[in-house]
């Protein structure tokens, strides 16, 4: 059976694609199957001109994902461990450098690699029953699939150090505070809020959307002026774009523009 499906809405909606994870009698823990299916589901995203805003969420009430699959691993050598948390960085990073914006939906447990999928989602919208942490210290090893590097560029080094020094979990309301959700909605709403703020980016132009996303992405890890430059070669690659002059005599016409990615 599948562990992760994948719906393409239509409609009003058409552009945004559902990445829902589906493996309940694990609560959703990261394993070989659930891995190589989210792999191949960002192969083809990756390059997906349809695709304007992807959502990641669970279908497994409860949970969004528990982390990794701590029975699969203690079944493999060190090296065979090594081996697959490497993947899982690297899967992790592909969700990252998806072109398009990307939400992440957390109701229930967001933990370890749970949480570390989330952090590498743009934007995340969490219920207020969600809980989230990084306890891999409590099993004597680290966050190994970007925790330690995306937090404390989110949050700040000193909280970070302080949530995976401490292995505490933590609720969606100081998630929110801390900066590491976007938005705390009530129980069960988190979805239909990442609905909504997809609605809000969906009109706008999908190839300034991608830009923006590169611009900031890439311009972050260089200095103000190195990044000043990468702005200017993403601000280049809309100047000549349809959408463009589209949004233009939208503007003079005093109607709302209809972009098409190109």
């Amino acid at each position: 059976m599948p562990e992760l499906r994948i719906q393409r809405l239509d409609g009003g909606d058409e552009g945004i694609v559902l990445l829902g994870l589906d493996r309940s009698e694990a609560k959703n823990a990261l394993g070989r199957q659930l891995l190589g299916e989210l792999e191949a589901a960002l192969e083809s995203l990756r390059d997906d001109a349809a695709a304007r805003v992807v959502i990641l969420h669970s279908l497994v009430d409860g949970v969004f994902c528990a982390g990794a699959d701590l029975k699969e691993r203690a079944g493999m050598s060190p090296e065979e461990a090594e081996a697959f948390v490497k993947r899982l960085r690297a899967a992790f990073t592909a969700v990252e450098r998806l072109p398009m914006p990307v939400l992440a939906v957390l109701e229930g447990a967001a933990l370890g690699g749970g949480l570390e999928l989330a952090l590498a989602c743009d934007l995340r919208v969490a219920g207020s029953a969600a809980r989230l942490g990084l306890p891999e210290t409590s099993l004597a090893i680290i966050p190994g699939a970007g925790g330690t590097q995306r937090l404390p560029r989110l949050i700040g080094r000193s909280k970070a150090k302080e949530l995976i020094f401490t292995a505490r979990r933590f609720s969606s309301h100081e998630a929110l505070a801390l900066g590491v959700v976007d938005r705390a909605v009530d129980p069960g709403r988190a979805l239909d809020a990442a609905l909504d703020l997809a609605r809000q980016i969906l009109p706008n132009g999908p190839v300034a959307l991608r830009a923006a996303k590169e611009a900031i992405d890439t311009g972050m890890d260089l200095d103000r002026e190195a990044g000043l430059q990468v702005e200017q070669a993403c601000y280049a690659k809309v100047l000549p774009t349809e959408d463009r002059l589209e949004g233009l005599a939208a503007f003079r016409e005093k109607r709302k523009p209809v972009y098409r990615g190109r």
